[in-house]
């Protein structure tokens, strides 16, 4: 992911409201959304090079999702895949916060990161640039630094996040899948220095990305109702300007395994 916005207990009907951005090189194979297999508690898609997932959520509410930390002075080609960290909590059964207390010990193996993790009772959030943060109710968003570093998409994200805050249902829906194709670009004064070029930066720099060989490869939304019903809507793209596929699950969450 590149790009997570999240409002965190700040709804009346909804404990959850997530909207994402995965961004990613095309020629990358992976496989939308589905429950899997091997896990058939876990929805998500899958990174068929490494094998782990970008966003996803459990049967019983548990959810997880990662964005790089864009640092290329420090990127690793032997550093084991980010995606694993979120595949892990997913199919696994530990606490969030105990899950990132024990992952945080290993965390240096890993090129930069911010991890989401949370439940029905708490969410977190860590970077292996920072430390692990308990999250209080609120309206936050993540890109590839850390969480709230205020970006132009991402302050962008957050003010119109709390604007479709006002809404229910699929008017909801729609107004998180429409600021997620937001594809306006910050003006050089504003960007960040992440040690890319000033065309990277400006190519990088829309909620919804857009290049001959890399951009917005899925748009998710992520709601968890207060009566214990998840709702996970993946539009995948893959370079195209409009959906080439429309993933919807809806479900009742379980008791936990």
């Amino acid at each position: 992911m590149c790009l997570i916005l999240f409002a965190w207990k700040a709804h009346p009907s909804y404990p959850l409201i997530l909207a994402a951005n995965r961004d990613e090189f095309y020629d990358r194979p992976s496989q939308p959304a589905d429950f899997w297999k091997d896990h058939p508690r876990v929805l998500a898609g899958i990174d068929l090079q490494e094998k782990g997932t970008w966003l996803g959520v459990a049967k019983d509410g548990r959810f997880a999702a990662v964005t790089n930390y864009r640092d290329p002075s420090s990127w690793r080609p032997d550093a084991p895949s980010r995606g694993q960290l979120v595949s892990r909590f997913l199919t696994g059964s530990e606490d969030p916060g105990d899950y990132l207390q024990k992952m945080s010990g290993k965390a240096h193996r890993y090129n930069g990161f911010n991890l989401l993790a949370g439940d029905v009772r708490d969410l977190f959030v860590y970077s292996n640039r920072d430390r692990i943060l308990k999250l209080d109710p609120g309206i936050y968003g993540l890109s590839n630094h850390l969480l709230d570093s205020p970006w132009p998409k991402v302050k962008r994200g957050k003010k119109l996040l709390a604007a479709a805050l006002e809404r229910t249902g699929q008017a909801l829906e729609d107004a998180l899948f429409d600021l997620l194709a937001n594809r306006r670009v910050a003006p050089d004064a504003a960007l960040p220095q992440t040690g890319v070029t000033l065309e990277w930066e400006r190519m990088l720099s829309p909620m919804f990305i857009k290049t001959p060989v890399y951009g917005t490869r899925a748009s998710t939304v992520l709601l968890i109702a207060r009566n214990g019903r998840i709702r996970f809507v993946e539009k995948t793209f893959n370079g195209a300007d409009e959906p080439w596929l429309v993933s919807r699950f809806s479900f009742q969450r379980e008791a936990a395994a």
